[in-house]
């Protein structure tokens, strides 16, 4: 029928109704209206060339703040560790082999007295790389899950999450067609969402 173009028509006292709309003014302003979600990969790249860029493609500013401040406070601690670090490196060296006259690290810092003993000066030192090193796998997770965070965002910002969302379930009898002569009683079950 669609091949022939013959009108066909079901009812003779239906009203005839267009589903077109009759300017294009109106077809223009319902696709303005549409929203467009950005592309979860783009969304991915740009939040691991700079962390919060994906938030900000999400429409989500506020996170930036928290992003730039959990990286920055574990950047700041991450220093502090690696220069503690290095004071105590050069102590430890300085008190195993300082009589030689080698300060291949540095002087002793003044606020490490110089009667300190070798295995409170190694353990130091040990605490103070491990807790660095420790901070630079956080930073890491840090970096992944702001990116991670931007990602799944994208994914999910296009579902429905407002206050009309409702399910209905309803449980009625009905018969079901077993074979051709005898229709079998069961229960159907309808959600509506």
């Amino acid at each position: 029928m669609f091949l022939l173009n013959i009108s066909v028509s079901a009812q003779h006292n239906l009203q005839h109704q267009s589903f077109v709309p009759a300017t294009f003014s109106s077809i223009s302003a319902a696709q303005d209206s549409i929203e467009t979600y950005p592309d979860p990969k783009k969304v991915l790249k740009r939040s691991l060339f700079i962390p919060g860029w994906g938030q900000v493609t999400n429409k989500q500013i506020w996170k930036v703040p928290i992003v730039y401040g959990l990286l920055g406070g574990l950047a700041y601690y991450s220093v502090y560790l690696h220069k503690s670090y290095h004071d105590y490196r050069a102590a430890y060296y300085n008190s195993v082999y300082g009589a030689e006259g080698d300060y291949k690290f540095g002087p002793t810092p003044s606020f490490i007295p110089d009667n300190a003993s070798t295995d409170l000066l190694r353990q130091n030192r040990n605490f103070y790389r491990n807790r660095r090193d420790l901070v630079y796998v956080f930073i890491g997770l840090s970096y992944a899950l702001n990116a991670i965070d931007a990602y799944v965002f994208a994914h999910l910002r296009s579902f429905d999450v407002s206050d009309d969302l409702s399910l209905k379930a309803t449980l009625k009898p009905s018969m079901l067609a077993a074979n051709q002569y005898q229709p079998m009683p069961s229960i159907s079950l309808s959600i509506t969402f």
